[in-house]
């Protein structure tokens, strides 16, 4: 299956790095007296972008802090994750100098600050594999939409047919393959309880970057 362009998704996906997100609600709610988000909400905030979740914030708990504010205080808690202990998930590094060798034109689609990506790729040095980073807020919809993965084939110049989207949790994977792409998921201990559907959904299932089926899956 030889493709042209490869979007990645960031966080559970390159990194390892959803439950220092996962965390990180919590951690803002906590500052404040509140208690955690109530399952149900916890679902819902998954694929949303930033600025989504903080008016969920306000709406739940009340808050008098503008969206802005809050996404704010929000990203200088991760981004102390971002620049010391965020690690890469196991093969990225290798898989991604493959990739470029081949010819593959590679970016990012994140929910999380273009910003923030940046400082943490750089860290692991891996940024200059990547076109440019591309986040859900500067299309203004989450990953429960495929704006983000459209607008970042097309920066790419690719389109459904010949750019593969590496994703790991359900609602991102269902989208960005119901938009035509192909998907490749790979395993993050933080949606466990995904895993049967995502291996359904998936054109390749990995459970680490360095597995032997993926390069012969993308044909490099």
């Amino acid at each position: 299956m030889k493709k042209q362009f490869a979007i990645f998704d960031m966080d559970g996906t390159l990194v390892d790095s959803m439950g220092y997100w996962n965390r990180l609600a919590d951690e803002f709610l906590a500052r404040r007296g509140f208690p955690p988000l109530p399952p149900e909400l916890q679902e819902e905030s998954i694929a949303l972008t930033m600025e989504d979740s903080a008016n969920l914030f306000i709406r739940t708990y009340g808050l008098s802090e503008t969206p802005e504010q809050i996404c704010s205080e929000i990203n200088g808690l991760m981004e102390g994750h971002y620049r010391s202990d965020v690690p890469l998930k196991p093969g990225a590094a290798t898989l991604l100098e493959r990739l470029s060798s081949a010819g593959i034109k590679m970016c990012v689609a994140s929910s999380t600050a273009p910003a923030l990506i940046d400082i943490c790729l750089r860290r692991l040095g891996v940024r200059d594999y990547f076109e440019f980073l591309l986040s859900c807020e500067e299309v203004g919809e989450g990953k429960n939409r495929p704006t983000v993965y459209l607008e970042a084939a097309r920066r790419l110049g690719g389109t459904p047919e010949n750019t593969v989207i590496f994703e790991d949790i359900l609602v991102a994977a269902r989208t960005a393959k119901g938009a035509g792409f192909s998907l490749g998921v790979i395993y993050d201990v933080n949606s466990d309880a995904e895993q049967p559907q995502l291996k359904t959904l998936a054109d390749c299932y990995i459970t680490r970057w360095d597995d032997p089926a993926l390069p012969e899956w993308l044909g490099v």
